[in-house]
């Protein structure tokens, strides 16, 4: 179809998080919170979301779809991101993340269960 826009999104996190550990991963998930946070309020706000989305490459959103983005991840309700707000919103929009996360959980758990059932 012409003039239709398609999201061509690509999880990159699963591959940093293969090629970097979960501390690496972490590391630089901090360094993208640091890209895009307020400098004088240490949050990232909505303004400085829009001002500095384009060194992530999301220039091209829309005002509504970056109040979105921020309203998704704010936990607290109190209109910003810290980083640890950001670092679980990234987790939350990796599929990849989520459901492999979500098999390590069931993995420990199963463990701890059988770890207590043999006491």
């Amino acid at each position: 179809m012409a003039g239709t826009k398609t999201n061509d999104f690509q999880d990159m996190l699963p591959m940093m998080a293969n090629k970097l550990g979960g501390d690496g991963l972490i590391r630089e998930l901090c360094n993208g919170f640091r890209l895009l946070m307020d400098r004088e309020r240490g949050v990232i706000t909505f303004e400085s979301l829009k001002k500095n989305s384009a060194l992530l490459g999301l220039q091209n959103l829309r005002d509504d779809e970056l109040m979105s983005m921020l309203r998704e991840g704010d936990l607290n309700g109190d209109g910003h991101l810290d980083q640890m707000e950001f670092c679980v919103l990234m987790f939350r929009l990796s599929p990849e993340l989520m459901e492999e996360s979500e098999d390590l959980l069931e993995i420990a758990l199963q463990h701890e269960f059988k770890a207590n059932s043999a006491r």
